[in-house]
C-alpha cells in the first residue's frame, strides 16, 4: 500500500467532503497519511485529524511565510503541540524567497529555532524550500540536520542541488509535478535519485498529477506519481510503492 508523506486534509478545500474522502483512502490503497501543518490554525486542525483517524499522523511546524508571527510564547505553545503522541516530524518549515511575505532574516531565525526543537524532541524535518536552495542547504548543515533526517518536500530544484541534499542522506518528496509535461527538471531528478531516498507525496489539495492537473488533489491520485517514477527509473510499479513506503515508515518511525 501507498504511504502519503505530505497532505493538508485540514484545508478548507476539503470542508464539504472531508470525512467521506478520508474514509475512502484506506480502501483506495493508502496505508498511512502524514498531515502537515503550516500555520497556527492548521496545527490544531491537524492534531484533531490524528485523533479521529488511526492511520493519520502529524507534522507540526510553522511555514516560513507565517514565521513572522512566531514569538517566544507561541514557540513554547508549538513545542507543547509537537510533543503530542502522533506527531512524527517538525514541519513544514524552511525558507520561501518566492513569496517573501516574511523578511529573510526572520525566516532564517525561526527555521533554525524549529530545527533545534526537532533535535530536542528527536523528530525529523519536513522542509519547504522555494527559490532558496543555497540558504536552505547551508542552514540545514549548520543545524546538523543530517543527524536527525529531513525530507525535501515538493522538491523543485535540479539534479545538482538534488545531489547536495542526497549526499547528506536527505529524502526527496516527489509529487504530481513529475507527471507534468513541463516538469522536465523534476523528471531528471526522479530518474537520477536512488529510489531508497524518494518518498511519495501530494501536497493536496494542490499540485494534482496528470490527468487531474488543475483540479483538487488527493492521496488517491498517488498511483499516477508512482507510475511515472517507475517509468523514469525503468522499475516495476509495485517495487516503487514498496520501497517508497518503507522509506517513509523508516523516516517517520511508523
Amino acid at each position: 500500500m501507498i504511504f502519503e508523506t505530505h497532505a493538508h486534509y485540514e484545508d478548507a478545500a476539503f470542508d464539504n467532503d472531508r470525512e467521506e474522502l478520508i474514509n475512502s483512502l484506506r480502501p483506495g490503497g493508502i496505508e498511512y497519511v502524514v498531515n502537515i501543518s503550516s500555520g497556527f490554525d492548521t496545527v490544531e486542525k491537524t492534531l484533531e485529524l490524528t485523533e479521529k483517524y488511526g492511520f493519520i499522523y502529524a507534522a507540526v511546524g510553522i511555514h516560513p511565510s507565517d514565521s513572522h508571527l512566531l514569538d517566544e510564547e507561541r514557540f513554547k505553545w508549538l513545542k507543547e503541540k509537537a510533543m503530542q503522541p502522533k506527531v512524527v516530524a517538525i514541519g513544514e518549515i524552511g525558507l520561501d524567497y518566492y513569496w517573501d511575505t516574511t523578511d529573510r532574516d526572520t525566516q532564517k531565525k525561526w527555521f533554525l529555532r524549529q530545527m533545534e526543537l526537532a533535535r530536542e524532541l528527536n523528530l525529523p524535518l519536513v522542509i519547504h524550500s522555494r527559490d532558496a536552495a543555497n540558504d536552505t542547504f547551508n542552514l540545514l548543515k549548520e543545524a546538523g540536520a543530517q543527524q536527525i533526517g529531513a525530507v525535501m518536500h515538493c522538491f523543485g530544484y535540479g539534479v545538482e542541488q538534488a545531489r547536495q541534499y542526497l549526499n547528506q542522506g536527505f529524502l526527496l518528496g516527489i509529487g504530481g509535478v513529475v507527471t507534468f509535461t513541463n516538469g522536465r527538471k523534476l523528471k531528471e531528478v526522479a530518474a537520477y535519485a536512488p529510489i531508497e531516498q524518494l518518498v511519495l507525496e501530494t501536497d493536496c489539495p494542490y499540485l494534482a498529477p496528470v490527468p487531474y492537473r488543475g483540479k483538487r488533489n488527493s492521496s488517491l491520485y498517488l498511483p499516477h506519481v508512482a507510475r511515472e517514477i517507475a517509468r523514469l527509473k525503468n522499475m516495476d510499479y509495485d517495487e516503487v510503492i514498496r520501497i517508497t513506503s518503507e522509506n517513509a515508515k523508516r523516516f517517520y518511525g511508523i
